[in-house]
């Protein structure tokens, strides 16, 4: 019999690499980096409708498939990272958007910018230099928003077109999937955010 018919070869030459390959990037994945595509313009000019992204999923600790349990964080979430997260209205859906509230932050949006317990932010300039609008009925006018322990605010970079913390209010830490770091297609626009 020839060795290309013997169960043994097909085992160890194919089965075998293709099983610890699938094993590896399922790892990968699920606790390393993740990529996502950006459907909408809610986050223009910092990632265009299309734009492929990397999200580091260690930085916050990811979590363990179908538990409670995450691994532990290189660090904790900080004002301007954009993250990814699942929607707080959409469990299904993920979104991408820009950290603008931590845990314990009174948020309020005032002539255009982000105030921050009471002190307009100016740095760092990701929030800084956005023109933010008064949406929403955690965007109000005149309302300054207080962050609840274990959540963040969230807003899209493109104010006029996102919806985000303004409308639907906080982030769950449990919803955070991660920090993106690197858009990776197209060519044009590859680069690494920080």
């Amino acid at each position: 019999m020839s060795k290309y018919k013997s169960w043994r070869y097909w085992r160890d030459e194919w089965v075998k690499p293709i099983l610890y390959a699938l094993v590896i990037a399922l790892f990968i994945r699920t606790f390393v980096v993740q990529p996502f595509k950006i459907p909408t313009s809610s986050m223009v000019p910092t990632f265009m409708p299309g734009d492929r992204i990397f999200v580091n999923k260690f930085i916050y600790g990811a979590k363990v498939p179908f538990t409670n349990i995450s691994l532990p964080k290189l660090r904790e979430p900080i004002h301007g990272d954009i993250i990814v997260f699942r929607s707080p209205v959409e469990p299904k859906k993920y979104l991408v958007k820009r950290l603008v509230g931590l845990p314990g932050d009174s948020v309020e949006i005032k002539d255009n910018h982000v105030w921050i317990n009471g002190k307009l932010i100016k740095t760092p300039l990701s929030i800084a230099g956005v023109t933010y609008y008064n949406r929403g009925k955690f965007g109000a006018a005149g309302e300054s928003v207080k962050i609840p322990e274990n959540s963040y605010f969230a807003l899209g970079d493109n104010s006029l077109n996102s919806v985000d913390s303004r409308y639907w209010g906080f982030v769950p830490e449990k919803n955070l999937a991660g920090k993106v770091f690197l858009i990776h297609w197209p060519p044009k626009r590859i680069r690494v955010i920080k």
